[in-house]
């Protein structure tokens, strides 16, 4: 995935970058950078951030760092910010998104005379450099932002820093938010709503689908104006967002009681629970909203120690992630032996870590384990997000299942296995359940979590559970 945060200021904006920043840490996984503009010119540092936190790794750069504009991310694989200079001078780029048809775009680039791409570990290219190659295809910046975003197959938000102020672009759909703030001679621009809150910033207003701005400390001037139709991902409010995040006016810990609370009148008198328990830590509020609704005692069977464990979707190597996940996890036994327990994680991709997880809790003592997963089946790997780092489809457990029913006809059966009152999506969800050893599984409705959210239908992207577009 990846976030971030840019800002213009009258002062040093140094440190609201340093702390901007470091409140998207939840959303990426290997790399993070800054780069700033001020008397000393452009000014960039890039870390890794797989193994210390963001703060750690750059808390030397705050007092080295100096500039009244700013661009920070935290990046999924590549190293970002990159620092360019071409016709349309001198600037700092940054990306979250996904480029699909990154080669084909880099041949025609070769075709009309681009040189070289520098290339990354394990032989790939850095898709931000991409997006630099073909917005100086253009005749300024904002052109450039529209070329670049016609031309990307998948999704593409862009910070631009420049040294006179910063050109913040949502994706042309709107897959991924941007939120302006403001505050007396500062304005910023973020992934995350919440992110600008301690820094003294208030709500200024979100970006629309395909619109770009120029932000500076005066304020931010629309450049293209949005476009009309909206596709936003509607897993952010079932996982990635942190709770005191809001996309669209909707808040994803709110979003999460809903969630819980259909969920519990979908099983209103069909199982009969001692307790309600979240899968930490996106799975908590949607099990607060479960038992909230059907009344049945909320309890935190195990808890998730957070000192030194990662979150288990950081790690690129599936056997690591899943042992984090594991090690993470410490049973409250007096809370789990001898008690019918009903499970709430914000999906299954996989299975292997719920599966884990069931197994762990059987060890401890419990006499059943009923999992309500707070998302349809994903039954599509995501091709807009880096949502997962799965290669292949039959990463999901999902698919696995399908094809083992279906063989060579699994593709064209997938609708089906789509629709939750279809005889096909039944026997996929029971053998998902014997799989995994639960005791029961019903996972959440597509109206269902639509209904949760609260925003019209056709501005959200169900792509992963629908496989319309």
């Amino acid at each position: 995935m990846g976030g971030f945060f840019a800002v213009a200021s009258k002062e040093n904006c140094v440190l609201d970058l340093f702390y901007g920043t470091d409140y998207h840490s939840h959303l990426g996984t290997r790399r993070a950078g800054m780069a700033v503009h001020g008397k000393a010119g452009f000014q960039r540092s890039i870390h890794n951030i797989q193994n210390s936190p963001f703060r750690t790794k750059f808390e030397t750069d705050v007092n080295e760092l100096d500039g009244n504009l700013g661009i920070g991310c935290i990046s999924d694989f590549e190293p970002q910010p990159l620092i360019v200079h071409s016709h349309l001078g001198s600037y700092a780029i940054t990306t979250v998104g996904r480029i699909n048809n990154a080669k084909e775009l880099m041949s025609e680039l070769f075709e009309n005379g681009f040189s070289h791409f520098l290339e990354m570990s394990e032989g790939n290219i850095n898709p931000t450099e991409i997006a630099a190659a073909l917005i100086n295809r253009q005749a300024s910046i904002p052109e450039g932002i529209q070329y670049l975003q016609s031309r990307v197959r998948g999704s593409l938000t862009v910070l631009v820093l420049t040294s006179e102020g910063v050109y913040a672009a949502r994706d042309l759909l709107g897959r991924t938010p941007v939120v302006l703030g403001k505050k007396p001679g500062a304005c910023c621009a973020a992934f995350e709503s919440f992110s600008y809150l301690n820094l003294d910033y208030v709500y200024d207003r979100e970006l629309g689908p395909g619109e770009i701005v120029f932000m500076t400390p005066e304020g931010v001037q629309t450049v293209i104006p949005p476009g009309n139709e909206m596709k936003i991902c509607s897993f952010l409010w079932v996982y990635y967002g942190y709770p005191t995040a809001t996309y669209e006016g909707v808040n994803v810990e709110e979003m999460r009681y809903r969630c819980g609370q259909i969920l519990a009148r979908r099983d209103k008198d069909k199982v009969s629970p001692d307790s309600v328990a979240g899968v930490p830590d996106s799975g908590i509020a949607h099990a607060v909203g479960y038992a909230n609704e059907s009344g049945i005692p909320f309890s935190r069977p195990f808890i998730k120690y957070t000192p030194t464990w990662p979150r288990s979707f950081m790690p690129t190597a599936q056997k690591q992630r899943d042992l984090i996940a594991h090690m993470k996890l410490i049973p409250v036994d007096s809370l789990i032996r001898d008690k019918k327990l009903l499970l709430i994680d914000d999906s299954i991709v996989r299975g292997t870590q719920l599966r884990e997880t069931t197994e762990f809790l059987y060890r401890s003592g419990a006499k059943e384990v009923h999992i309500r997963p707070a998302c349809p089946p994903l039954v599509y790997g995501c091709k807009f997000l880096n949502f997962s780092r799965s290669s292949s489809d039959l990463d999901l457990i999902t698919r696995r299942v399908i094809l083992k029913r279906e063989g060579p006809h699994a593709d064209e059966m997938l609708p089906s296995y789509t629709d939750p009152d279809s005889e096909n999506y039944k026997e996929m969800v029971e053998e998902i359940r014997k799989q995994l050893n639960f005791t029961t599984l019903h996972y959440h409705r597509l109206d269902d979590l639509v209904e949760s959210i609260g925003i019209s239908p056709c501005k959200l992207c169900t792509y992963c559970w629908s496989g319309k577009e």
